[in-house]
């Protein structure tokens, strides 16, 4: 069962099945490699636990810096950025994306570019810079069919392009 069962159409943030989340999160219990703490900040953004996730988004980030693995540590940088989001720090998480953004082209990491784009996106979005938005959409819908991605990866990208062009009339 899907814990994100879909898109608010207003705000763009997912609708989650706090259920299936909750249980997942007894699932990983205390997990501490790096994919059980990088779903845990996923999971804990999810279901409102802001500060839990902040907290654990910092965690992963030192481990990720150990691991010597620069895309994970960008994809790292990208989850805590979403976290930034949520709490409503706009900036900084705009700032964060942005520099994933970059690093992720820099290197070719397509996929991590994409989740990036797609990420300020949605802060844009919030920030009522729907232009800058709806280019960010594009761009990742681009790149996420350029690179053969999951339809639901392409789904959600054009999802928010359809919600970004409403606004705009």
């Amino acid at each position: 069962m899907s814990i994100i069962l879909g898109y608010d159409p207003q705000t763009l943030r997912e609708k989650v099945d706090l259920k299936a989340a909750g249980a997942r999160l007894d699932e990983l219990g205390e997990l501490r490699n790096a994919d059980a703490v990088n779903e845990k900040v996923t999971l804990l953004r999810l279901t409102g636990r802001l500060d839990e996730a902040w907290d654990m988004a910092n965690a992963a980030l030192r481990q990720a810096r150990f691991s010597g693995d620069r895309e994970e540590l960008c994809l790292t940088r990208i989850r805590r950025a979403q976290v930034q989001h949520y709490l409503g720090k706009l900036d900084q998480s705009l700032i964060e994306l942005t520099s994933c953004v970059e690093e992720a082209r820099a290197h070719d990491w397509s996929a991590t570019e994409a989740l990036a784009l797609l990420n300020r996106g949605k802060v844009n979005f919030d920030l009522g810079e729907l232009q800058a938005a709806l280019l960010d959409f594009r761009t990742a819908v681009t790149i996420r069919v350029r690179i053969g991605a999951s339809a639901d990866d392409v789904d959600s990208a054009m999802m928010a392009i359809a919600i970004a062009e409403s606004f705009l009339g």
